[in-house]
C-alpha cells in the first residue's frame, strides 16, 4: 500500500492513491497523521470533509465529544458523508460511516445510550444511516437497530391532533426541529419495509406544524407550538412559542425536500407537501440578507444582538438548491442558493495556510423549557452560544455544497 507522508501532499493525491492500491482497510486515523494538506482546488463538499476527517478521525469525537454516543447531530453529518460517498464513490467516506455505526451499535443490535422510553424524537435522526450501512454490509445489527426505532415511532406520545411530541420531558409539544428528526426516517422505512403504508401519518405531521405554528403575518413558522398551552413560552391564544429561529424552520425545510425522496408521484399527499414548501421558500426568501445570508433571529435583521447564522443559513442553501434541483421550487430558487452559498463561503468560511476549512458563527443549541429555563425569547436565542466547527454547521454544509454541484 503507498502512502504519501511528505508534508504539504494534498491529501486528496492520497486517497486517490490509496483507492488505486487497495483502499478497502484505509483508516481515517492514518490520513489524520499524513499531515497533508487539504486541496484547495477540490469541491467545497470534499474540502469539508477531508478538514473533519484530519481534525476528528472518528466521527464520534466531532465536538470534541470523549466517548461514542448515538446522536441526532452525528446523524446528520453521517447523513452528509452518504451522500458524498454516493457521488465520489470514495470508500473513506464509507469507512467514516462504518466505523462510528459500529461504535454505537453493538453486535446484537442495540443502540448505544438509546432508550426508548424516554421518546425523544431526536433519537430517531441517526437511524437515517442505518439503510445504507445495512445495504452495504448486510450486517443485522443495523436492520435491529432500524427495527428498534420504528417501534418508538408506534408508541411515541402524541398530540391529541396526532403530532409527535417532541419528547417526552416535553409533553403536547411540537417543534419543527422534530419534523426532521423523526419524517425523513420514518418515510423510508415505511416505503423500504411497509409498503408506503404510513406515508399519510408522516404526510400529518407536516400538516400539524403548518397548521399550529404558521404566522401569517410574515409567512414564517415559529419555533414550537404547545397544544396545552400551559407552557411559560407558549401564547395562550395559540400555543405558539414567540420568535422565529432560523435554524428550525431549516430543519423543516429539510424534512419536507428529504421526504418527497419517498412521496411516490401518485400519492395524494405529495402536492400538499411542495405546497407548503413553496410557501415557507418564499416566506424565507424576504429575509434573505444582502449578503446571501439569514439571520439567527430569521425576521430581526441587524438588531442589536443578531448575527448572521451559519446552520440555518446551510439548510435555506441546501433546501432552495434540492427544492429547484427536484423541481418541486421555480428555478430563481437555485440562484438564491448560489448566492446563499457563496455568502457562507465567503463570510462564514475561514482557511488554514495547510488548507484546512473551518465553519463559523454556528449556533450551538437552542431549545425551550428545561433547566436552566428557555424562555424563547429574542434575548434568548441571540445569547446562546456561538462556536466554530460545531456539528449543527458541518453536515448541512457538505449537504447545500453537494446540491449545488449537481
Amino acid at each position: 500500500m503507498v502512502k504519501y507522508k511528505k508534508k504539504n501532499h494534498f491529501i486528496y493525491v492520497l486517497f486517490i492513491g490509496l483507492m488505486f492500491f487497495g483502499f478497502g482497510k484505509i483508516k481515517a486515523q492514518e490520513i489524520s497523521n499524513s499531515n497533508s494538506v487539504v486541496a484547495k482546488n477540490l469541491k467545497w463538499s470534499e474540502r469539508m470533509a477531508l478538514s473533519i476527517l484530519k481534525r476528528d478521525p472518528q466521527a464520534w469525537q466531532v465536538d470534541n465529544n470523549e466517548k461514542p454516543k448515538w446522536d441526532y447531530k452525528l446523524g446528520l453529518l453521517m447523513t452528509s458523508f452518504e451522500k458524498l460517498y454516493q457521488k465520489t464513490n470514495n470508500p473513506i467516506y464509507a469507512q467514516y460511516i462504518k466505523e462510528y455505526g459500529e461504535s454505537v451499535v453493538n453486535s446484537s443490535g442495540e443502540i448505544l445510550n438509546y432508550k426508548l422510553e424516554d421518546y425523544n424524537i431526536d433519537s430517531v435522526n441517526a437511524g437515517k444511516m442505518l439503510f445504507d450501512l445495512y445495504s452495504r454490509t448486510k450486517d443485522n445489527r443495523y436492520l435491529i437497530a432500524m427495527q428498534t426505532l420504528r417501534k418508538q415511532l408506534e408508541t411515541h406520545p402524541r398530540t391529541n391532533s396526532g403530532g409527535f411530541w417532541h419528547k417526552k420531558i416535553y409533553p403536547y409539544q411540537m417543534w419543527l426541529d422534530g419534523l426532521y428528526m423523526g419524517t425523513p426516517f420514518y418515510a423510508r422505512y415505511t416505503v423500504e419495509f411497509e409498503k408506503g403504508k404510513d406515508l399519510d401519518d408522516v404526510a400529518k405531521q407536516f400538516e400539524q406544524i403548518h397548521l399550529h405554528t404558521l404566522d401569517k403575518k410574515t409567512g414564517l413558522l415559529f419555533h414550537a407550538w404547545d397544544e396545552s398551552k400551559q407552557m411559560q413560552w407558549a401564547n395562550k391564544e395559540t400555543g405558539t412559542s414567540p420568535n422565529f429561529w432560523s435554524r428550525s424552520i431549516g430543519w423543516y425545510m429539510m424534512a419536507l425536500v428529504d421526504v418527497l425522496d419517498y412521496m411516490p408521484k401518485d400519492h395524494p399527499k405529495r402536492k400538499e407537501l411542495i405546497g407548503f414548501l413553496n410557501e415557507i421558500s418564499v416566506a424565507v426568501a424576504k429575509y434573505q440578507d444582502p449578503s446571501g445570508l439569514w439571520y439567527q433571529v430569521t425576521d430581526s435583521g441587524a438588531k442589536e444582538g443578531n448575527y448572521l447564522e451559519a446552520s440555518g443559513s446551510e439548510m435555506f442553501v441546501y433546501a432552495f438548491a434540492k427544492g429547484a434541483n427536484k423541481g418541486y421550487l421555480p428555478k430563481k430558487y437555485k440562484d438564491l442558493a448560489i448566492k446563499g452559498f457563496d455568502g457562507i463561503t465567503k463570510k462564514l468560511i475561514t482557511v488554514d495556510p495547510d488548507g484546512e476549512v473551518h465553519i463559523t458563527q454556528v449556533c450551538a443549541s437552542a431549545g425551550l423549557g428545561g433547566t436552566p429555563y428557555r424562555d424563547g425569547s429574542y434575548e434568548y436565542y441571540i445569547k446562546e452560544k456561538i462556536k466554530v466547527d460545531n456539528s449543527h454547521g458541518l453536515g448541512p454544509f457538505i449537504l447545500a455544497a453537494l446540491e449545488l454541484e449537481k
